[in-house]
């Protein structure tokens, strides 16, 4: 680490918490939105004019190139090469953003010696999730080298409208110039991402993604196999022996995926794990990416 480096931590760890918080605040809506104004401050804060232009001030004295001043928007954008003073962890930041947090605070939580949770993926890079953010939240395209499995690494242009945590991991949902049409896309698989600046077309928009704006009902029970029901009423809260769920399109498959939902026409999968059913074997005629899910078979026009 550079003296430069340890000189502005040092100068950051001087000054109140409370400042850097809205410091922290004006670092993060910099690097995931790309742009952030003193009224954004003063409404998170509930500060003054003058305390929010101080920090400003502040922030522009620690990092003179991360930001500059737009006076026709009365807002400061993002510079070009932006280094964050912050370390953003993108597990807490993936999760506060889904929330609806955002507030720039990430710092690693001390885990509970007492409560655990399952080990998951590796979580996408945070700077990769800031330049796929600030696209969605400016719409705006993004040019990209991502890695399937069954093509390896290739260069596309795509237009994401949502970051998804399916259960398993972060995926992007977005506009695929390549293919022209909604897919999803996993984060952990982008190896390059850089914003592009031309206004998206009007189809690319979330709007038209049927499967996203399409709502689907999921009507789960106990599997037919198991000798007793009650327990698995309880784990999932059923009344009267049944879950209903109301999710998009575009995301049910993962829910039943990730529930190992037998989706087979007569709950046949017996010994595979499943726990549940689904009732109403017909709602996957609506779900596009239905070959996730375990034992449905469908035969499509």
């Amino acid at each position: 680490m550079s003296q430069h480096v340890l000189d502005i931590q040092q100068q950051i760890a001087a000054l109140s918490h409370a400042q850097q918080d809205r410091l922290a605040f004006i670092d993060f809506s910099l690097q995931y939105f790309g742009h952030v104004a003193r009224t954004e401050l003063i409404q998170r804060f509930q500060t003054g004019l003058a305390a929010s232009t101080r920090d400003f001030t502040t922030y522009k004295e620690l990092a003179p190139d991360n930001l500059h001043l737009i006076h026709q928007t009365k807002r400061y954008h993002r510079g070009e090469h932006f280094n964050p003073l912050f370390k953003h962890n993108p597990e807490v930041i993936l999760t506060s953003l889904s929330r609806g947090f955002g507030n720039g605070i990430s710092s690693g939580v001390q885990p509970s010696e007492q409560c655990f949770d399952a080990v998951r993926l590796i979580h996408p890079d945070a700077n990769i999730i800031a330049s796929i953010m600030r696209a969605i939240h400016n719409r705006l395209a993004i040019k990209c080298r991502y890695v399937s499995v069954s093509s390896g690494e290739s260069e596309r242009a795509i237009v994401p409208h949502s970051i998804v945590n399916n259960g398993h991991r972060w995926h992007v949902r977005a506009y695929d110039r390549k293919s022209n049409t909604f897919r999803d896309f996993v984060c952990t698989r982008f190896t390059q991402v850089d914003v592009m600046p031309s206004a998206i077309r009007v189809h690319e928009a979330s709007a038209y993604d049927e499967q996203w704006q399409g709502m689907v009902t999921l009507r789960l029970i106990p599997h037919p196999s198991l000798s007793s029901s009650l327990a698995i009423e309880l784990d999932y809260a059923m009344e009267e022996g049944q879950l209903t769920l109301h999710l998009r399109a575009a995301i049910a498959a993962y829910v039943l995926r990730q529930w190992q939902v037998d989706c087979s026409a007569e709950h046949n999968l017996v010994g595979q794990g499943c726990q549940l059913a689904l009732a109403n074997h017909d709602v996957l005629e609506k779900i596009e990416n239905v070959g996730l899910t375990l034992g449905a078979t469908l035969s499509r026009q």
